[in-house]
């Protein structure tokens, strides 16, 4: 049972009523046998209750909102007040029909309208009888319905088990409302007053914290003998949770005045710890004030510090804001505010350092050298941020610690792969449960110096949440004009990044967010050549992983040719993490044969590579032979280096319809389109019979389908394909394109130039066409990368065409019939 039966047909405000008592009417047996005789209507407008069930006898008010809902009320309310009400099977339903109510209701009679401000209903209604929907007869403006009255089986007069149900009623109801704090105690009167013995049933079943559908089944009931044994076995369930609820909260109680006697015995044996000797919280605080004098603060610092010392001198040792204002203060102390390390501007030291950690990326190591140049001269100058980007596995986070160590300077890394929390960059407010500071205070905390070489580390993985987005909380970080004041939630004050070296790291700048690209100078890392990786792997990865593995130069020697056959056999990454992955294998299976003292070669042939290794797996790198018309090498960029894709052309025949497959995205395929519409303008120009397009289908495919493909790259590749199958003329060996093309015909440049030459390089091709705006791109480029390559500069398509399809050895088939 509940103190405020207040009930709704909507989804709408309610309506207050001081208690129970007002909405119960104290029928006589008289009343009640009068209202028995009163005649139903053969034809009733039926109003579909939300949320509660009306029964018989009692009064209950309602909210309407619907407009199908006030109309029926308003009707019914300036005719004869009579409306039938059933519930609805479903609550969530905003407009019932038919098949979503119960067929059992309740006649009720309306005795009050009130008109709400907010254009809402608020009606008093009363039951009368119960009833049985036969027929609807409309559902517009509202449902209308033909119904049956249900007849009500009643005991005998003064059968005494019925008369004992009735008086266990009336008790457990008492029990209920003396046992719940929420019920008024003006509902026992009213129960016990209540002398009609079905309306104390209905009254009690009404008010009882049941759902729809068991206040429904309660209603259905015919017999009334019935219905006040199922509402007996309810009200003695609802009962045992109220005595099971106060019991509970009895024992809460008990835990409470325990934790006060705790509280008063922790007050003691903190003065018995005092009188030992130990440390008191004036002690406490006075050895932070101490720490204090011992800090470089300015004026500004110290006062706040102060002033969160003082409060945590007022507050209880108990409270639970006691532990945090404690962390805070000695989170301030243990800050290297304006402490900062010596540099060592050695810059030859420095070279030496760089050259001995990482060989190649002479560009990085010269821009890193430049830097600190510049940091030697001016001494105070705002750091820039770096980022390094480039594929994975080529250097980039291990430029920054070789960097601190050259400089002298505490090294610090943070990764921020997958982070989608702000908090982590600027820290909780202290007032949170748990709250911390941010990861940028937390690593300057731990490195001890207020100018520590900071690497962030996969910047362009940042992800954003319901949590905020820490790409914008990294804007201020960032930002050399704004990081002097970087304000951090838990410390609530500024604190100076302005002396720190960022070194960001990230694969993929597209990614990034413009604006914070915006703040960061960016130093391109490309993939590493054949040469290269050998000597890394000779220098660097080879000697490393014998140590790990407790092996020596005596006990096993991998040869440059051996090296070079890992490389161009087991890895095709532009960086060298997989092949130090390959040289571990080989390293742990000379490591098993010593520690099983098992024979083995000392100095690993290529056989014994093979052994370990398997079958070399990379040979798909490779230029493919092209001995038939429509096959065109391109070169194209990825996130982790250059790769080289083949463009396939076939023609059948058709009506010159166009399919492209390969999982292609948006720009590839328009890249297609363009090229097929300017062959098809310039066809005799371009020596293409006009009607092989009209008569012909075309399919272009782009193998490994598996693997998504787009950008602009592809553009020329595509145009010559569908020149080279059109004429049935094969492209050039050893050949590789990349650019886009026009309508017009104009060749464009495109980007990602030095990784997709070191892929060329890698599958063997000699000759390579590129737009001609991209030659500055190419004297960029070291000359030993270019060895062996013949480029090709080209303005017009045209000009493509010329170089790439051949008449050697051509056949220049017949297609058309």
């Amino acid at each position: 049972m509940s103190n405020q039966k207040i009930i709704t047909i909507d989804n709408l405000s309610l309506q207050e009523f001081d208690s129970e008592a007002e909405l119960i009417p104290l029928l006589t047996p008289e009343d009640e046998e009068e209202m028995n005789n009163e005649e139903l209507p053969n034809d009733l407008p039926i109003l579909p209750l939300r949320n509660t069930v009306l029964f018989p006898g009692v009064v209950i008010p309602i909210t309407a909102g619907r407009d199908k809902s006030i109309k029926l009320i308003n009707d019914a309310n300036a005719g004869n007040k009579i409306i039938g009400v059933v519930s609805q099977k479903n609550e969530e339903d905003e407009d019932p029909t038919f098949n979503d109510i119960n067929t059992v209701g309740t006649v009720a009679r309306i005795l009050r309208v009130l008109k709400m401000p907010d254009g809402n209903i608020t009606v008093i209604l009363q039951g009368k009888k119960r009833f049985e929907i036969d027929t609807v007869t409309t559902e517009i403006p509202y449902i209308k319905a033909t119904i049956k009255e249900v007849p009500e089986k009643r005991p005998k007069k003064g059968e005494k088990e019925f008369s004992a149900i009735i008086d266990s009623l009336k008790e457990l109801a008492t029990q209920i409302i003396q046992e719940s704090p929420n019920i008024p105690t003006e509902a026992t009167f009213a129960i016990k007053n209540i002398e009609s013995q079905s309306f104390l049933v209905n009254f009690v079943s009404s008010n009882m914290n049941l759902t729809v559908k068991e206040k429904q089944d309660l209603l259905a009931i015919n017999d009334l003998k019935d219905r006040a044994l199922a509402t007996l076995r309810f009200m003695n369930l609802e009962l045992q949770k109220l005595e099971l609820k106060n019991d509970i909260q009895s024992k809460v109680r008990f835990d409470l005045d325990q934790q006060q006697r705790e509280y008063f015995l922790h007050q003691q044996i903190k003065t018995i710890q005092e009188e030992l000797g130990g440390v008191s919280q004036e002690e406490e605080i006075e050895e932070m004030r101490q720490k204090a004098k011992t800090k470089k603060w300015d004026e500004k610092t110290l006062k706040h510090f102060e002033k969160e010392l003082s409060k945590m001198q007022r507050m209880n040792p108990q409270a639970p804001d006691f532990g945090i204002q404690r962390n805070y203060l000695e989170l301030f102390l243990e800050l290297p505010w304006n402490h900062f390390s010596k540099d060592k501007f050695d810059l030859k030291h420095a070279q030496k350092v760089l050259d001995r950690d990482h060989f190649g990326l002479e560009d990085v190591k010269k821009r890193m050298i430049e830097h600190l140049a510049v940091l030697k001269l001016r001494n105070d100058m705002k750091s820039p941020i770096l980022c390094l980007t480039g594929p994975p596995g080529v250097g980039k986070t291990s430029i920054g610690k070789s960097v601190a160590e050259a400089l002298g300077r505490e090294y610090v890394r943070i990764s921020l792969g997958g982070l989608r929390d702000e908090a982590e960059i600027r820290g909780h407010r202290k007032t949170y449960i748990g709250a911390m500071p941010g990861r940028i205070i937390q690593s300057l905390k731990k490195a001890g110096t207020s100018n520590p070489v900071f690497v962030l580390d996969e910047i362009d993985k940042l992800s954003s949440s319901h949590n905020g987005d820490p790409s914008s909380a990294l804007l201020e970080v960032l930002d050399p004009e704004q990081n002097k004041e970087f304000y951090d939630n838990f410390l609530e004050m500024g604190y100076d990044l302005s002396k720190v070296m960022f070194i960001a790291t990230s694969n993929n700048m597209s990614t990034i967010q413009p604006a914070l690209r915006d703040r960061m100078e960016v130093i391109k890392m490309s993939g590493y050549t054949i040469e290269e990786k050998v000597e890394i792997a000779r220098k660097h990865l080879l000697p490393k992983q014998l140590k790990e593995h407790g092996l020596t130069t005596k006990q096993l020697v991998i040869g440059k040719k051996q090296l070079e056959q890992i490389v161009e056999g087991y890895t095709r990454e532009s960086g060298v993490r997989g092949l130090e992955n390959k040289i571990a294998q080989v390293i742990r299976n000379a490591a098993k044969s010593v520690a099983m003292e098992e024979e083995y070669n000392i100095k690993l042939t290529d056989e014994d590579i093979i052994k370990v290794l398997g079958v070399p797996r990379m040979q798909r790198d490779k230029s493919e032979s092209n001995d038939v018309a429509g096959v065109v090498t391109g070169l194209a960029w990825t996130s982790v280096g250059g790769d080289i894709l083949f463009i396939e052309s076939l023609i059948s025949k058709g009506k010159g319809s166009l399919t492209m497959t390969g999982n292609l995205g948006t720009v590839m395929k328009e890249s297609t389109t363009i090229a097929l519409e300017y062959i098809k303008a310039n066809a005799e120009k371009l020596g293409v019979d006009p009607e092989v397009l009209t008569k012909y289908n075309v399919h272009i495919h782009v193998p490994e389908g598996a693997t998504p493909k787009d950008g602009p790259s592809a553009g020329i590749a595509m145009l010559t394909s569908l020149v080279s199958v059109f004429k049935q003329k094969r492209i050039k060996k050893n050949l590789a394109m990349t650019g886009e093309i026009t309508l017009r015909g104009k060749v464009l440049p495109v980007g990602g130039i030095k990784e997709k030459i070191l892929a060329a390089k890698r599958a063997n091709i000699k000759e390579i066409i590129l737009c001609h705006e991209n030659k500055r791109d190419i004297d960029e480029i070291k000359p030993e990368y270019l060895e062996g390559l013949t480029f090709h500069y080209v303005k017009e398509m045209s000009e493509v065409l010329a170089i790439a399809i051949t008449d050697q050895n051509a056949k220049n088939a017949k297609i058309l019939n």
